[in-house]
């Protein structure tokens, strides 16, 4: 990609300096161990900063080359399988996931008010729309509730390591559903099902419909469900914020600063993946996820191969919800503010920036992952930013927020 001068991209240079020093902050006040920024406007680089550690521990820096674990950020790449698939008239988004695992052939759902994971009632299977827009009914063991608790209790987990998907698959299709499909929003192991949909109409396991597909036309080298060959040397450390063992997104009650080093490079189960995980087992440097950035920015082009039409982007881009994520009422974990936020086929929309608290355009498109890690696409600036560091939970700093600000306040045209 060819970089241009910020002040000949409407951004003030000097305003942009705010964002290193934003990011040297959290690295000095030991809340990330190090990240990466890259911001590009119409197709041209403007602006990259990487500082800190991608690995404490061994004194390494953190680069533009760092293999990063992207967590959810994999949900919007598989979410765009799903449409190249459509595209090509192998299903419509209507078509029940019954048609593609027969395990989600008799659904039933928890009664409202249920107080035991046995109080159900028959339902309809959830659409392929509704699993594109958490509104299928399934749900992650992390999110408060009933089946959440169970998924625990017989360690159906995604991204898990080992196993294969379609087991996987097969697993969770015998517990009920948290809610009708359709009837509310939650964040969810939909994308999990999504990529074992992908699997079956494709007839390829999800890596090689992803490297084949999607990687090889972007030119995204340096992205896999397993640490790329080579890239060893690059995947950084990941860290937790909270104590050894504990497992939630909800970190109000946490004291002080944590950093404790959750998943080493050198003994990782990244390097030997055999789930893979499509809502949220890839890693991938920031230089390849911007080329996927760029697709959608594009409407569907990359590196001169379309993977999408227009009509087709437009569609993920555009909400799905009959209001913003607020108004359908569940209780649930998410990557963006679900006031002013709306959900498109992959990622959030940006409704109203007032209402949601964010420096921003109507029409963002993006998401983050568990691991702190960000992204977003604006069509009304024609701009694309990417953000990289490894601390978990993400909703452990304000840090989305901030940069939003740091990135609108440098851009005066």
């Amino acid at each position: 990609m060819l970089a241009a001068r910020p002040q000949d991209m409407g951004f003030d240079p000097d305003r942009l300096t705010r964002i290193a020093d934003w990011q040297d902050r959290y690295v000095a006040e030991g809340k990330y161990p190090g990240s990466s920024v890259l911001i590009t406007r119409m197709g041209r680089e403007v602006y990259f900063n990487a500082t800190g550690k991608r690995n404490i521990e061994a004194d390494l820096p953190f680069e533009r080359d760092t293999v990063a674990r992207i967590f959810s950020m994999t949900k919007p790449i598989t979410s765009a399988a799903v449409m190249m698939l459509m595209e090509k008239g192998l299903f419509h988004l209507d078509t029940p996931v019954s048609e593609f695992i027969p395990g989600f052939a008799d659904c039933t759902a928890l009664v409202p008010g249920a107080t035991g994971i046995e109080q159900t009632e028959p339902c309809r299977p959830p659409t392929v729309m509704e699993l594109l827009t958490h509104t299928s009914g399934l749900t992650y063991g992390f999110n408060p509730g009933l089946v959440g608790k169970e998924m625990n209790a017989r360690r159906i987990s995604f991204p898990a390591r080992t196993g294969v998907l379609g087991e996987a698959c097969d697993r969770l299709a015998e517990l009920p559903l948290a809610f009708k499909p359709g009837t509310a929003w939650e964040y969810s192991v939909a994308i999990d099902v999504l990529g074992r949909i992908v699997e079956v109409v494709s007839g390829k396991t999800l890596d090689l419909f992803f490297a084949e597909e999607i990687f090889a036309p972007l030119g995204m080298t340096k992205t896999g469900f397993t640490v790329p060959e080579g890239t060893g040397d690059r995947f950084a450390a990941c860290y937790s914020s909270l104590p050894e063992g504990e497992l939630t997104l909800d970190t109000s009650g946490r004291e002080g600063i944590v950093m404790r080093l959750e998943d080493a490079p050198e003994g990782s189960r990244y390097h030997q993946t055999t789930l893979f995980s499509g809502g949220g087992g890839l890693v991938g440097t920031i230089d390849d996820y911007m080329k996927f950035c760029e697709m959608i920015r594009t409407g569907g082009m990359g590196d001169g191969t379309r993977l999408l039409s227009p009509s087709t982007v437009r569609q993920m881009m555009s909400n799905h919800l009959q209001g913003d994520i607020a108004s359908m009422g569940q209780n649930s974990f998410s990557e963006t503010p679900m006031t002013g936020t709306g959900f498109g086929l992959g990622g959030s929309v940006i409704l109203d920036p007032a209402v949601a608290h964010l420096a921003g355009s109507v029409g963002d498109f993006g998401w983050g992952g568990l691991a702190s890690t960000v992204f977003w696409v604006d069509p009304v600036y024609e701009m694309c930013v990417v953000f990289f560091t490894q601390l978990m939970p993400s909703s452990t700093y304000p840090s989305r927020p901030e940069l939003r600000a740091l990135v609108h306040g440098a851009l005066v045209e």
